[in-house]
């Protein structure tokens, strides 16, 4: 796809992938709805940035978790923009065990809810709402940001940082991309881009990441392949390809994570043989 002149739609863009995501977005021509809710000091720096741009981008503040107020943000978008080629489904919230602990704590009550709500439900909200606007573009893509946690769950050095209700909705994050990439073919394609540890998303710079011991870091460098966190940039990057270049690609999964899945097992030493 070629990005100048598009419209696109970027979920949490106030800060981290979504503020990346939303720049590299506009440095391509693409005219951007960008989504803030919390985060006010993040969210008001954000704002300024893209109104003071040229391109017309529109800014709104909206509880992705309300139906009614999605239902506002996408007739806002349809006003302004009258369809829609691009959407980055990039919203989630996902209490940290080193941070939150049990779920059976008082200060939990609505965590397990509000990690359903944000991660899975939203996404599912934004996507209905937003199909009339990316058929309407005649083509267009779709791109769910999920995480690791849907596959390893709360074990391994990593369990730390995924709870219980943020890995089971990334769970069903792929089962969307899949029915939604039947759904949209042939003119949307649906692509899900699967995180690792990354900087500003469960890895360094965050709060849970601080609140591990250097063994516990250790760890979790240990078992991905790489040695490392991901970037912000390489996330990026992958999300650009999908738009850009991946024009055969839909209802896929691109796993970013250094090869963390795959750190637990050894490969053994070929045995000697005995024919």
């Amino acid at each position: 796809m070629e990005l100048a002149g598009k419209n696109g739609l970027v979920l949490g863009a106030s800060r981290g992938i979504g503020l990346a995501t939303a720049r590299a977005l506009a440095a391509r021509g693409v005219r951007l709805a960008l989504t803030w809710y919390d985060w006010p000091e993040a969210s008001k720096s954000m704002r300024n940035e893209f109104t003071a741009m040229a391109g017309d981008h529109l800014v709104v503040r909206v509880d992705l978790r309300r139906p009614a107020e999605v239902r506002g943000l996408f007739d806002q978008i349809a006003g302004e923009f009258k369809n829609l080629h691009i959407l980055i489904n990039n919203i989630e919230r996902g209490g940290m065990p080193v941070v939150h602990g049990s779920y059976q704590r008082e200060v939990n009550r609505d965590q397990w809810q509000r990690e359903m709500e944000t991660t899975l439900r939203a996404k599912w909200l934004v996507f209905e709402q937003s199909l009339p606007l990316l058929r309407a573009a005649g083509q267009a893509t779709v791109i769910n940001i999920s995480s690791i946690a849907g596959i390893v769950g709360r074990s391994g050095p990593a369990g730390l940082l995924f709870s219980d209700g943020y890995a089971a909705a990334n769970r069903g994050v792929s089962s969307f991309t899949e029915t939604w990439a039947r759904l949209g073919a042939p003119s949307i394609r649906v692509n899900e881009i699967m995180l690792g540890i990354i900087d500003s998303r469960h890895g360094p710079g965050t709060r849970g990441w601080d609140l591990l011991t250097a063994t516990q870091k250790k760890a979790i460098l240990d078992h991905t392949l790489l040695g490392r966190t991901g970037t912000v940039q390489e996330v990026v990057r992958a999300i650009l390809f999908l738009l850009e270049d991946a024009d055969f690609m839909t209802g896929s999964v691109i796993r970013l994570d250094g090869g963390y899945v795959l750190g637990a097992e050894q490969v053994p030493p070929m045995p000697e043989g005995v024919v």
